[in-house]
């Protein structure tokens, strides 16, 4: 399965689930990204998934994750990258081991995919 087959699929799961459906970015986090950049903001995912999600042993599991204050944090609970347990749920990866590199990756880049596809989707609705 190639990358865009793989994120088709799991972009309409998302898009299926009531709960990971209902997260959007509000006018002030759509402000906050144009502010900072695209890049700051995915550092910003690169940081807090290597800090929240990464290590082997999360003692707050479940919970390390706001549910607002920072873009990054709406679209990790938006893409199942929110704890460990979500993504193991969602992202087929296990708990109790660290993060590798290219998983830490993988995280940040749907993270920003959602970002950018929420930001589309943001520039249509205020285009009609």
């Amino acid at each position: 399965m190639t990358k865009d087959e793989w994120y088709a699929q799991l972009f309409e799961r998302l898009d299926n689930s009531r709960f990971r459906s209902s997260f959007h970015l509000k006018q002030k986090d759509i402000d906050y990204i144009n502010e900072k950049g695209l890049d700051t903001i995915r550092k910003h995912a690169e940081d807090f998934i290597a800090k929240r999600e990464a290590p082997a042993y999360i003692p707050n599991d479940g919970k390390q994750t706001p549910m607002r204050g920072h873009p990054v944090f709406i679209a990790q609970h938006a893409t199942a990258t929110c704890c460990r347990e979500c993504i193991r749920r969602w992202h087929k990866m296990q708990p109790g081991r660290a993060l590798s590199q290219v998983q830490q990756d993988y995280l940040v880049d749907v993270i920003m995919t959602w970002i950018q596809k929420e930001l589309r989707y943001d520039h249509c609705k205020s285009v009609k």
